[in-house]
């Protein structure tokens, strides 16, 4: 069983010591802190965010993480980052298949592919979307992205992930945020794992506001779940892998960066069960708008329009009267990237299978697709239990971008668009 602290509120502080008495009582820099501990800050936001919007956090480590050397230039494989301009952003309604397991000695780091992107990283605002696949640990190397906190959705297997603040065991139906600028390493348990990132160069993910549903509903504050504080003394040298401005570059260091023996503040990597989201939906006719599914959600500067939604479809009950139940045809102003964890879409019941994933951009049409138009339009509309079901879709208020690699890759599905071409025209002049 993990050993976590559960959060009580995004904006509240949270404190975690790995031996007693490492946190400083009343203040965070005292002229000497026990335990010959160093003081370091790790800020998410600017020094002068608003108080309920500010993300810091304190920590207290063997050494300040500037004891490292010079960072060079790698190979950056197939990571991009926005603005991604390698070739012309098409309307076109866009699925592809799981990228495929490793067959070689794979690490996460290695394992990274850069499915699309939007908005433009250095001016902090957009998102990346990558998959990760991976069959072996990162041993001795560690990670951290400049560019925007991460969120891991897992598909396949189960991980070990170390940080800064602590560990965390993530698994298949969970989700996982690390903050800008925090250093993780990676390992599979028991087998591959895979998964979907979403890269969130903008306002770090917050809870939505809950609006006329009230008090309760939806994700709950004490469901997430920060690390313990962990710490590791040993001088065995690392490799320190950082995304920053697009680019990967390294740099050696000559100790475990995992040396914080006590920690405090807000601004911690995180996880939470989707199985404790609370859905809310219909119990008369019509749907309540997708948003209604919403997890978490990164603010963009245009009121009630997000930089990027995340958002899930998982088992629920659908009891609406009188209505086509599947996903509506539809345009948005928003664009849509959908993933599938497990199970079927409901929309979608050919093609879009667990570790797969579907664009739908900025008014571009979609919707069910003929032969689920058919049998839905035709269903008896008793109350009925969705089971073995759970997709999820980050949603922006940007085009977003697919890469050169998503496009030109096998695992792009070309004839999507055929699963529409069965669609009838039932008109006859008669109601």
């Amino acid at each position: 069983m993990d050993n976590l602290t559960y959060l009580t509120g995004f904006n509240n502080e949270h404190e975690s010591e790995a031996l007693p008495d490492a946190l400083p009582k009343g203040q965070f820099s005292p002229q000497k802190v026990n335990y010959k501990l160093y003081a370091e800050q790790l800020s998410s936001t600017a020094f002068t965010a608003p108080r309920a919007g500010n993300r810091r956090s304190w920590t207290y480590r063997l050494r300040p993480s500037i004891a490292m050397g010079d960072f060079v230039a790698v190979n950056n494989g197939l990571v991009r980052t926005a603005p991604e301009t390698a070739i012309p952003c098409p309307p076109n309604v866009l699925r592809w298949n799981p990228v495929p397991l490793p067959n070689q000695q794979t690490d996460f780091v290695d394992g990274i592919v850069t499915i699309a992107t939007n908005g433009d990283a250095k001016a902090q605002l957009g998102i990346g979307i990558h998959c990760y696949s991976a069959n072996k640990a990162m041993e001795n190397k560690v990670f951290y992205s400049s560019d925007g906190e991460m969120l891991f959705v897992p598909q396949l297997g189960n991980m070990l992930v170390t940080t800064e603040f602590g560990k965390l065991h993530v698994s298949v139906g969970e989700i996982m945020v690390i903050p800008r600028g925090v250093r993780f390493s990676i390992a599979p348990i028991n087998g591959p794992i895979r998964g979907y990132i979403c890269e969130n160069y903008g306002h770090p993910f917050v809870l939505p506001e809950r609006g006329p549903v009230g008090a309760n509903g939806y994700a709950n504050q004490r469901d997430f779940q920060y690390p313990t504080a962990w710490f590791e003394d040993n001088d065995i040298p690392h490799t320190m892998i950082n995304k920053f401005c697009g680019n990967l570059f390294e740099a050696p260091l000559s100790h475990s960066p995992f040396d914080v023996v006590a920690w405090v503040g807000n601004s911690a990597p995180y996880k939470y069960d989707l199985s404790r989201f609370n859905v809310m939906n219909t119990v008369s006719f019509d749907h309540p708008d997708p948003s209604i599914f919403t997890v978490l959600t990164s603010p963009s500067d245009l009121e009630g329009t997000a930089n990027v939604d995340f958002v899930i479809f998982p088992p629920r009950w659908m009891v609406a009267e009188q209505t086509f139940r599947p996903p509506y045809y539809h345009r948005n102003i928003m664009s849509e990237f959908m993933g599938l964890i497990e199970g079927t879409y409901d929309a979608k019941e050919h093609g879009f299978v667990p570790g797969g994933m579907s664009l739908h951009n900025c008014m571009t049409p979609h919707g069910p697709e003929a032969e689920v138009f058919e049998k839905a339009s035709n269903a008896d509309l008793a109350p009925q239990r969705y089971e073995n079901t759970l997709a999820f879709m980050f949603e922006s208020r940007y085009p977003i971008v697919p890469t050169e690699f998503a496009m030109n890759s096998e695992i792009r599905q070309r004839d999507y668009l055929s699963c529409w071409k069965g669609l009838k025209k039932y008109f006859d002049g008669e109601k």
